[in-house]
């Protein structure tokens, strides 16, 4: 930590506490008390800043795991909001695969997504904050939509289409949040982002902890695949609700820049469906555990996910599944990826990060009985790439990505991606 620095707010801080403690000690008044703890925390809050850095302002406006431009309805004090996001991504793909054969892949250029989020905050106790998202250019979708009710200061409810919250991309996803040109595969194949379904649930924090709990319709075992089972997203549309999934979340963040935590999925999928007469519940478990850590220009994040289902193989003759195209009742992935700001100590308000990241997925790690196994789906991608930030809301990012997989039909390529936030 700089000491010159933070001198400034260090002498501050205990300039507030030497005035105000005569008074308080003549006049032990509860608000004269409260009003003492608040300027204390601002400037606790106004000293981590300082030793984090520029990099974690813009992060460090989240709120109850939503992106800062999500967030933007909570830090208002009544009527509308307005915040978005977006980012437009160029994949040029090698002309072979990693055992020589022709890709035959095509280069694509896409705008990938525009959002506008849109939030109403009627009092203290009672917002609506929603996300409309365009994506490539000509598809439209409602992301969530939610009511939320404040039952006190540190827990609330909310109902409507929600967010699983799983992961680091579910919720936070915007660009300039996150290394890296593409959401990782783990948090794409088994947890299928962006997960959003219908339901309800409650959030709150306490001290150095904070958590989610939601009820949610599940997942539609139909569409599972090889792949994962991102297929079974049902997105809040007409969605079927024979079965309904909890999820749960706890959180550290007690450290200034550190976030640590997991996540727990656990439903049936089946949906009252029959394969020869037999009911086929697809239980389905998925689970996270994560890390995440900003601090003097360095970013750290890592995950781990993996999931389990039973009735694979019924669920498999349900949704029409042969040979190597069934659902794994096994999957697991984990990625990590690091970076580090070079300009955090010279004088220019611009951020360039060199970053790097590794993970392994395998959607098929175990299949049920009298299903094959595709290579593919072992996959491993190493990346190494560039992030510039001219302002902590715009970034432009660069990396080349190295994928390999047990069939040896991995296709390297490299990727352009221009993101914002507001």
């Amino acid at each position: 930590m700089n000491r010159s620095v933070l001198s400034g707010p260090v002498i501050a801080l205990l300039g507030v506490i030497l005035a105000t403690t005569p008074a308080v000690a003549q006049d032990p008044d509860s608000t004269r008390i409260e009003d003492l703890e608040e300027q204390i925390e601002t400037i606790t809050r106004e000293i981590e800043r300082l030793y984090l850095g520029r990099d974690v302002v813009v992060a460090d406006s989240s709120v109850s795991g939503f992106g800062p431009a999500a967030s933007r309805v909570y830090r208002i004090d009544s009527g509308v909001s307005i915040g978005g996001y977006g980012e437009v991504l160029y994949q040029n793909f090698s002309a072979e695969t990693e055992d020589g054969a022709a890709a035959g892949r095509t280069d694509v250029f896409d705008a990938l997504r525009a959002i506008v989020y849109v939030g109403y905050k009627f009092n203290d106790k009672v917002l609506f904050n929603s996300e409309i998202e365009v994506e490539h250019a000509d598809e439209i979708f409602l992301e969530f939509a939610y009511v939320e009710y404040r039952l006190r200061e540190d827990v609330g409810l909310r109902g409507g289409l929600l967010l699983a919250p799983m992961g680091w991309v579910n919720e936070l996803h915007e660009p300039p949040t996150f290394l890296g040109t593409q959401r990782s595969v783990t948090e794409t194949r088994i947890i299928p982002s962006t997960w959003r379904e219908n339901g309800f649930g409650l959030f709150g924090d306490h001290e150095d902890f904070s958590w989610r709990a939601v009820v949610i319709n599940s997942l539609d075992a139909e569409d599972f695949s090889g792949s994962g089972v991102r297929g079974g997203r049902q997105k809040g549309s007409k969605a079927l609700a024979q079965d309904f999934s909890f999820i749960g979340r706890l959180d550290y963040t007690g450290r200034p820049g550190l976030t640590t935590g997991g996540a727990m999925h656990i439903g049936r999928t089946g949906h009252g469906r029959d394969v020869g007469g037999d009911p086929v519940d697809g239980q389905l478990i998925i689970w996270d555990l994560h890390a995440d850590y900003k601090v003097a220009g360095l970013e750290a994040r890592a995950l781990v996910a993996g999931s389990d289902l039973s009735d694979a193989a019924e669920i498999n003759k349900l949704a029409g599944n042969v040979g190597a195209q069934g659902v794994g009742s096994s999957m697991l992935g984990w990625y990590v990826q690091v970076g580090y700001d070079v300009l955090r100590s010279s004088s220019s308000m611009h951020q360039l990060i060199p970053y790097l990241g590794y993970e392994k997925l395998d959607t098929q790690r175990e299949v049920a009985s009298g299903f094959a196994v595709d290579p593919a789906n072992d996959l491993t991608v190493a990346s190494i790439g560039l992030a510039w930030k001219p302002v902590s809301q715009v970034v432009a990012k660069v990396d080349y990505q190295m994928r390999r997989n047990a069939a040896e039909t991995g296709i390297d390529q490299i990727n352009f991606q221009l993101g914002w936030l507001f």
